[in-house]
């Protein structure tokens, strides 16, 4: 249950960053929490850069489908055996390249992105969750 909860909580965030990268929604737009509101100048300036695509599409679209093959493997009781073990490699990548991530955002790119944070956050808890399962 607690996977599903962070991975709902993870697909939310990774649609927000999606739809800020394709210009769907203003970073800042009133209707958005005060937490999850981008700055032009800071937060939504990151999702433009290099480092937030890989093979040309938003890591956060990639982040929408390992979030939504995790809820679709809980909802179906099926987060055993071979699904489980291509879940926790597709984690451990997502781990690493959230260290990667969280080294540029802190000492390259200089924004602290909250938003950023807490998904690589609640990829490495999923990380650990998946391996205790082995």
């Amino acid at each position: 249950m607690i996977i599903a909860l962070l991975a709902i909580i993870g697909l939310s965030i990774a649609s927000y960053f999606t739809a800020i990268a394709y210009r769907w929604v203003q970073p800042d737009a009133t209707w958005i929490p005060t937490f999850c509101r981008m700055d032009e100048r800071t937060c939504a300036s990151i999702v433009f850069t290099d480092e937030a695509r890989v093979f040309g599409l938003p890591n956060s679209v990639l982040g929408q489908l390992y979030y939504l093959t995790l809820l679709v493997g809980v909802g179906l009781g099926a987060v055993e055996g071979t699904l489980l073990y291509a879940l926790l490699a597709a984690s451990i990548v997502t781990v690493g390249l959230a260290l990667y991530l969280s080294y540029s955002l802190l000492f390259v790119l200089r924004v602290p992105c909250k938003l950023c944070f807490t998904a690589h956050g609640l990829n490495i808890v999923l990380c650990v969750l998946l391996w205790s399962r082995l």
